[in-house]
């Protein structure tokens, strides 16, 4: 066969396919990754913590409309807000619109239902608080929500035995209720303000669909080595807290308020996201700041600076 016919063939077939491709649109959820010109470059999507603007007091739809307009893949709630929402005669139907309307993700909802905690009674309301939450969640297309430590901080010795016992049935109530528990790292809480620690109740827990929620402020703040990132399955992470700290206070003293943007403090940011790093599915960067600088400023330059950080950050470690 002449190489003359090969071409006209090959052409010919070329032909072919970018006909069908002008006739019908692509699925590029469809495309086969090999098939692009290049992988990506990072695993990430970016959300913004409402807490970040918490303090300019914007109300539950305005902070969501912020995060849309500056650009964030997703927002973080709390539940506080939620139900101050619902409290001044707000629905969750149109609360859900007008999330669909934006474009936006809820990634997830900060909750601090005290399951952990040694009273049984105290324990039951816990679960049943933790329901009603899920309920909302779920009808604003919400499917995971935080699982602190909450009423575990202030006196240590809590039996980590007991803790995954309680976590594991928070897990089993998130499974019915289609909401996804994330156990949280608080580097001030005198039982689960460390890595290792989270790690021991997860394991114990038993749950094929275990999830930690670690953050940098608080692995720095409990005094964990972010090595200990490494020991952990991709899988296993869906939400990180990232923003950054200065290096004075120091640890002991540090709090929240001295949380600043990614990038603009002295923690390990490049290592921590390449510990992150996935080569299949995302991890979700949540912004999550409590800095009373911020809420002095205007929350759309609050929201946009702190987007700008994040994604510098990330170019930073991976982009070169």
């Amino acid at each position: 066969m002449s190489n003359q016919l090969i071409s006209r063939r090959s052409l010919l077939g070329n032909l072919s396919v970018l006909s069908g491709m002008a006739v019908l649109p692509i699925n590029w959820k469809r495309v086969p990754q090999s098939s692009l010109s290049s992988t990506p470059l990072h695993s990430f999507t970016f959300c913004l913590n409402t807490s970040t603007i918490m303090g300019q007091k914007l109300g539950l739809v305005k902070e969501i409309e912020i995060a849309a307009e500056a650009g964030y893949d997703g927002i973080e709630i709390w539940i506080n807000s939620l139900e101050r929402y619902m409290a001044e005669g707000g629905k969750l139907n149109e609360l859900k619109k007008r999330i669909d309307d934006l474009g936006i993700k809820v990634e997830d909802a900060i909750g601090f239902a005290p399951w952990i905690v040694e009273d049984n009674d105290t324990r039951i309301r816990a679960l049943e608080q933790a329901k009603r939450e899920m309920d909302m969640l779920s009808q604003i297309g919400c499917f995971r929500i935080a699982a602190p430590p909450a009423g575990a901080t202030e006196r240590a010795g809590l039996d980590l035995y007991k803790a995954a016992e309680r976590f594991r049935a928070l897990q089993v109530l998130g499974d019915q209720m289609g909401v996804t528990p994330q156990l949280e790292v608080w580097g001030f809480s005198q039982n689960l303000s460390r890595l290792s620690q989270v790690l021991f109740v997860a394991a114990e827990a038993g749950h094929p669909n275990t999830k930690i929620l670690p953050d940098v402020y608080h692995l720095h703040k409990g005094g964990s080595d972010i090595d200990g990132l490494k020991l952990m399955k991709g899988s296993s992470i869906d939400i990180f807290h990232i923003n950054d700290y200065p290096a004075e206070p120091n640890q002991e003293k540090i709090a929240d308020k001295d949380r600043v943007y990614p990038g603009d403090g002295v923690a390990p940011i490049s290592s921590i996201l390449r510990d992150l790093h996935k080569k299949e599915g995302t991890t979700v960067l949540s912004l999550e700041v409590f800095n009373p600088e911020y809420w002095k400023q205007d929350p759309k330059i609050v929201a946009k600076t702190g987007l700008e950080k994040m994604k510098m950050s990330v170019q930073k470690t991976f982009e070169k």
